[in-house]
């Protein structure tokens, strides 16, 4: 059982808000406060590239424990400034032609399904959305089959999608691409952090995610996996710096060996020690445990939502995550949003362009209110959001 008095006190901000946005940024724990503030400090002191010179020892630690959360090597870890830039790298590796496929989902984060209309529009390739099964996020039948008629050149799934509390079956999705020798290629910003995640299982060749949401570290820094198979086969981002390259002749270059061939020199080094706070807090803690808890506190919460006058839970899926997604015929979501606010109750708004796909499937034309509860938070902060909605809703 976690100790929620313990991890109350490590968190400031639950003196100040009911924090129901942690899929957009979660609180962070005052030991990653201080990682990030101390080493701006030490910059102020003694100069920045000589404090990152005094912390190498420390900012290894960014790679071992992301590899550590993910169950793989730091060699395959690479320091990225979001989840967005890490997947920019990653599709700037592959090689597309005219005519390759890239074969995706209906439940998408809208950057990456905007990054492969672009990819279409530049290089004429050809962007395909496998189907869902009825409430249930991909088929993978129609995923495997797809597979087999299209070859595409490459599978993007996104783990969470950023709305309906669908988690996606990537393991099986993995095992087909790894038959198929297909690059695969996992957004996993949603669930690093709040579900177990394992590269292993998963058998992706690409992986990305933020530290800011679920992980509870700093906004501005991500990281990128990358498997070995992508490095032994010498891929590598567009445009590589001196950081993932050796400049060896006029005309020539060497790429870094590692996944740190994705990264470019320049480091916010502070958040780089804040997200490796993070990472060493929710390792602490248990991931195992996390999920345990987000599950229990959202399967409460989704009971008590349920039963609100005029809401529509837009949640699918046999296995949820620790994102709510509602609607009322009442208000509108900014309207609730803004009511909550004047409490001191953070939510989000999921708007229609952020999951057109989706939405549209739903009947859904407008935005929608997500709340997204993480282990720090308690049963009375339940009651609190819960018991304002209802007011709300009936004012």
């Amino acid at each position: 059982m976690l100790d929620l008095t313990t991890l109350r006190a490590d968190t400031p901000g639950v003196q100040h808000v009911v924090h129901f946005n942690n899929a957009g940024a979660s609180l962070m724990p005052k030991p990653v406060v201080d990682a990030i503030t101390n080493h701006i400090e030490l910059e102020a002191n003694i100069g920045g590239y000589e404090a990152a010179d005094a912390q190498k020892k420390i900012i290894r630690n960014f790679y071992t424990s992301t590899a550590e959360l993910l169950n793989t090597n730091a060699e395959n870890i690479a320091a990225m400034a979001s989840a967005t830039d890490a997947y920019a790298q990653a599709l700037s590796a592959i090689p597309f032609e005219r005519g390759d496929v890239i074969l995706t989902t209906i439940n998408d984060y809208v950057s990456n399904q905007i990054a492969f209309l672009s990819l279409q529009k530049r290089f004429g390739v050809e962007v395909v959305r496998a189907a869902d099964e009825p409430g249930n996020g991909v088929s993978v039948d129609d995923m495997a089959q797809k597979i087999k008629s299209l070859r595409p050149k490459l599978v993007a799934v996104t783990h969470v999608p950023t709305n309906s509390g669908l988690v996606q079956p990537v393991e099986a999705i993995g095992q087909l691409c790894r038959e198929n020798d297909i690059l695969y290629l996992v957004d996993a910003c949603q669930s690093v952090g709040q579900l177990p995640v394992d590269v292993t299982q998963i058998q992706c060749d690409f992986l990305t995610a933020t530290c800011r949401k679920f992980l509870r570290g700093p906004r501005g820094m991500g990281f990128l996996y990358v498997s070995d198979k992508v490095l032994s086969r010498g891929l590598a981002p567009l445009f590589v710096d001196l950081h993932g390259a050796s400049w060896e002749s006029a005309d020539t270059f060497r790429l870094e060996p590692t996944a740190k061939r994705f990264e470019n020199w320049e480091f916010p080094y502070a958040l780089v020690l804040g997200a490796a706070e993070a990472n060493r807090y929710a390792l602490n803690v248990g991931i195992e445990a996390i999920a345990k808890r987000n599950a229990e506190l959202c399967a409460t919460l989704r009971s008590q939502l349920s039963q609100l006058p005029g809401v529509r839970l837009l949640d699918e899926g046999n296995r949820l995550s620790s994102i709510i997604t509602l609607f009322s015929d009442r208000k509108s979501a900014d309207e609730l949003k803004a009511d909550l606010t004047t409490e001191y109750i953070n939510t989000s708004i999921s708007p229609h362009g952020a999951a057109i796909l989706d939405f549209d499937q739903k009947g859904m034309k407008t935005s929608a209110l997500r709340i997204s509860p993480h282990y720090f938070n308690t049963e009375d902060e339940i009651s609190v959001l819960v018991d304002s909605l209802k007011n709300n809703l009936n004012a």
